[in-house]
């Protein structure tokens, strides 16, 4: 089998528990890019938090590829061009915020630029993650919000138990109209039907020629289970939780022991 792309998940894959790329992991993927294979890095984060990494990577010119908020978005890495964007607008804004109060559960929504959040008192989980994501953050009442806007991504954002109370209980109109992905134990990620990380990667792939036995894919959670499915070869992270293992071909080391540059020394770069 010859691999000629590889998509990359951030958070407990290619990064470990301190949010760093190890050493090894950078010359690896070096090496693999300098062999013709594209590196795509593959994130529910949006480009804002991924940028610093691709530049880590040398994953920065206009033939460099980058897929965001889950699948909702692929871009070319250099200049942020979106070939694919699959959105939600003003009404299914009103849907997710509505069904959040009735839940119970904090809810943000994210364009390209911005997070927004109906919440006064603001989830300290969206704090978090705005400061992860570098992602300014503003509070709005529904009836503030533009008209217009065209989101990313919204999220329900929580406490874990909280958030796993909130997955057993949603409705038929979220389950039936959206894709929901739990990313995290507080994060229950809600977007386009046609959005995932999956279609994003063989949307990719297929535009570049590439057939699905030539693409492997490395994650370790849930949003990450869709194109570990859809790749020729999934890869689950020693981390990973049991059902990225189960549908994984293979298993490689922890985030923490060096498993993205493992693999892809293995299954990428041997003779």
């Amino acid at each position: 089998m010859t691999i000629k792309l590889i998509a990359i998940d951030i958070d407990g894959t290619l990064v470990n528990d301190k949010k760093e790329i190890a050493p090894e992991t950078i010359t690896t993927i070096k090496a693999a890019k300098a062999a013709g294979i594209k590196v795509v890095l593959c994130t529910g984060r949006p480009l804002t938090g991924v940028t610093k990494y691709l530049e880590k990577l040398g994953l920065t010119s206009d033939d460099d590829f980058v897929i965001t908020f889950n699948g909702a978005l692929v871009q070319v890495s250099g200049s942020g061009e979106v070939l694919i964007h699959h959105t939600l607008d003003i009404n299914d804004y009103n849907i997710i915020e509505e069904t959040s109060r009735e839940l119970n559960v904090h809810v943000h929504a994210e364009d390209q630029a911005l997070m927004y959040t109906p919440n006064a008192d603001i989830s300290e989980y969206s704090v978090a993650e705005s400061f992860l994501v570098q992602m300014p953050i503003r509070f709005r009442k529904p009836e503030e919000m533009d008209k217009n806007i065209v989101i990313s991504k919204m999220m329900y954002i929580d406490y874990p138990e909280v958030i796993t109370r909130v997955v057993k209980e949603l409705p038929a109109k979220i389950t039936d109209n959206y894709y929901y992905v739990q990313s995290e134990p507080y994060f229950l990620e809600l977007l386009n039907k046609n959005a995932s990380k999956g279609n994003a990667v063989m949307s990719l792939a297929d535009k570049l020629g590439f057939t699905k036995d030539e693409v492997m894919a490395l994650g370790d959670q849930g949003n990450d289970l869709s194109m570990i499915q859809a790749a020729g070869l999934g890869v689950a992270m020693g981390n990973a939780i049991q059902e990225v293992k189960d549908n994984a071909q293979a298993v490689t080391a922890t985030n923490v022991e060096l498993g993205v540059a493992k693999a892809i020394q293995k299954y990428a770069l041997a003779d």
